[in-house]
C-alpha cells in the first residue's frame, strides 16, 4: 500500500483544515487507518484512528471534539477534518495503514506511512 497525504497548509488559530490520504491498491478497504502528527522538536504522536470498515474510531485526547476522521473505501482515501485549530497543532501530519491492529494508538502497529504533509496554524 503506497499512502499520499496532502492538505495542508497555513491557518489561522480557530480555522479549519481537511487533510486527505489516497491510497493505491484494491485492498484499502481492509486496512485499518491512522493519522499521526509530529510537532518541531516532539516525538511523533497518535491523533485519530478509523477502523477498515470506518465503523470504529478513535482520538487521542488532545483532538477529540475537533477534528473527525472519516473514509471513503471507495475513493481509497481518508479524512482528517480539523476544526477550532490551535498552535499547538502545528505539526507535519502522516497518515499510516495496517491490516490487523490491536492498539490504534500504537504507531509500531502500522506497517505503511505516507510521507506527510505539514499543518502550521498561526497564532
Amino acid at each position: 500500500v503506497q499512502l499520499q497525504a496532502s492538505g495542508g497548509g497555513l491557518v489561522q488559530a480557530g480555522g479549519s483544515l481537511r487533510l486527505s490520504c489516497a491510497a493505491s491498491g484494491r485492498t484499502f478497504s481492509t486496512y485499518h487507518m491512522g493519522w499521526f502528527r509530529q510537532a518541531p522538536g516532539k516525538e511523533r504522536e497518535f491523533a485519530a484512528a478509523i477502523s477498515w470498515s470506518g465503523g470504529r474510531t478513535y482520538y487521542s485526547d488532545s483532538v477529540k471534539g475537533r477534528f473527525t476522521i472519516s473514509r471513503d473505501n471507495a475513493k481509497n482515501t481518508v479524512y482528517l477534518q480539523m476544526t477550532n485549530l490551535k498552535s499547538e497543532d502545528t505539526a507535519v501530519y502522516y497518515c499510516a495503514a495496517s491490516p490487523i491492529l490491536k492498539i490504534y494508538s500504537d504507531q509500531n502497529g502500522y506497517d505503511y506511512w505516507g510521507q506527510g504533509t505539514e499543518v502550521t496554524v498561526s497564532s
